[in-house]
């Protein structure tokens, strides 16, 4: 178990000996300094759980003028620290001073043993708790809902292929090592991560996906490790950074290709070391995280074009499994369609239709190039649009976009030119789709004949509901 570290900052050499020996005692682990300057300089390299300072140094000895400024210099540096002041001049003034200054308590000389012990607990387990709920609150707001109506904890795996690939994914479970999955867009690659996370010891901790092509180059350091109120001219606040969400979980980096050649250096100096700094910050904080990656993306062709790097490519890949399109899995597309209906159902409260014979065998005919997010967003729709009791065969419509990729583009373009009913949205959101299609769901490669950087393309791709 980790001990919990406390900074003593006191002149006075016998306080330090008396509380190192009391708090040793309690299983703490003690740092002491005697100058405010020393304080400071320390707190910029070293990670503590509370400061425990005296309210007057040598230079001035009765007013707590040093203490106070000690308390706010320590608030502005980080906000987290949880403070407890100590003075033997105590009076209510200088208390109130010290608790509007960020005191969290304050203890008056000679101290009641039971009594700091008691407030330090207090404190650093408060402390835990305000961490916690903020990195709850920043998951909330960052980390989007899953991209299929699914239960975690239910995958529809009836076909041979799927069979095999959970039970490998059911065996890593169990271990702590990378895992990277490949596959084509749309094949459940981030539910299978999350598959494997709660079946790992992790399980109790969060699971942080990312996106890492929307994550704008020059903000990738702040938003996978966070920054420190100041750090830049926007940083506002602090703000904790998916590493440090994921601690004692797993990390799940999606569209691993599409991180800037410049900043998988940084990703992998990480993992190699399992420590980074916060912006803004030159203290160290442990990586503990299980790290899941996916990609649509050749890898191999990335790295001889040098758009990837190989040495990150080998830490990433400690095992590597290939995620079965949805045309490859024909057992799994009846239950998987029966089961987005139900969902969809139950979400907007309509009676939801059969699948005839016909339809089935419809649905098990065509290629999904959009895989299961197709499947899905195509029972979602029939919901609405078809108003019969059992769904047929030519309900379905997919004899409209049973096209080859050169196919579906010329006809859209003639759609374009032609019809003056679009909306320039409307057009866009057709061109997003046709370039996708010909680039099959590549999204580096689509972005880069578009024009667009990744972020500008994920930013068009949320916009018209295609990510």
């Amino acid at each position: 178990m980790i001990k919990s570290k406390i900074l003593i900052a006191d002149d006075d050499l016998n306080i330090i000996a008396s509380l190192k020996y009391m708090l040793s005692e309690e299983n703490f682990d003690i740092l002491a300094m005697t100058t405010p300057q020393a304080v400071l300089e320390n707190l910029k390299v070293t990670t503590v759980d509370l400061v425990l300072l005296d309210m007057n140094f040598q230079q001035d000895t009765t007013s707590g003028a040093e203490g106070l400024q000690l308390v706010d210099a320590i608030k502005k540096f980080d906000d987290s620290i949880p403070i407890i002041v100590m003075t033997g001049w105590a009076t209510v003034d200088i208390a109130v001073e010290a608790m509007r200054a960020g005191a969290r308590d304050f203890i008056q000389k000679p101290w009641n043993n039971e009594r700091i012990i008691s407030a330090i607990k207090t404190q650093i387990k408060l402390a835990k708790t305000d961490r916690r709920v903020q990195r709850l609150s920043q998951e909330n707001k960052l980390l989007s809902a899953d991209k299929f109506p699914q239960s975690k904890n239910q995958i529809i795996a009836q076909s041979p292929a799927m069979k095999t690939l959970l039970s490998s994914l059911e065996e890593l479970a169990q271990s702590d090592m990378s895992i990277l999955l490949t596959g084509d867009n749309g094949t459940g690659k981030s539910m299978l991560a999350s598959y494997v996370h709660q079946r790992s010891s992790r399980a109790d901790s969060s699971f942080v996906p990312v996106n890492m092509g929307a994550i704008p180059e020059s903000l990738f350091e702040s938003e996978m490790f966070g920054h420190l109120k100041g750090a830049f001219t926007d940083a506002k606040e602090n703000r904790i950074g998916r590493f440090e969400m994921a601690e004692q979980g797993t990390l799940f980096l999606d569209e691993l290709a599409n991180i800037p050649i410049a900043q998988q250096a940084k990703l992998l100096r990480v993992l190699e070391e399992k420590r980074f700094e916060v912006v803004g910050s030159s203290k160290s904080l442990i990586a503990d995280v299980r790290i899941i990656s996916a990609t649509n993306c050749d890898l191999a062709k990335a790295i001889s074009e040098q758009r990837f790097r190989q040495d990150l490519f080998y830490r990433l890949n400690t095992i590597q499994l290939r995620v079965p399109s949805l045309h490859e899995r024909i057992d799994d597309i009846e239950p998987l369609a029966n089961h987005f209906l139900q969902t969809f159902s139950g979400k907007y409260n309509i009676v939801a239709p059969e699948l005839s014979l016909e339809a089935i065998e419809k649905l098990q005919q065509y290629s999904w190039p959009g895989n299961i997010r197709e499947l899905s967003h195509l029972m979602e729709k029939l919901l609405f649009t078809c108003k019969k009791s059992i769904i047929g065969a030519r309900d379905l419509l997919l004899e409209n976009i049973y096209q080859s990729a050169g196919e579906v583009e010329e006809i859209s373009g003639d759609i374009s030119a032609n019809n003056l009913s679009l909306s320039l949205d409307e057009i866009e959101k057709l061109s997003l789709i046709n370039r996708l299609k010909h680039h099959r769901g590549n999204a580096t490669e689509t972005a880069k004949s578009l024009g667009l950087s990744r972020s500008g393309f994920y930013r068009r791709m949320s916009k018209y509901g295609l990510d």
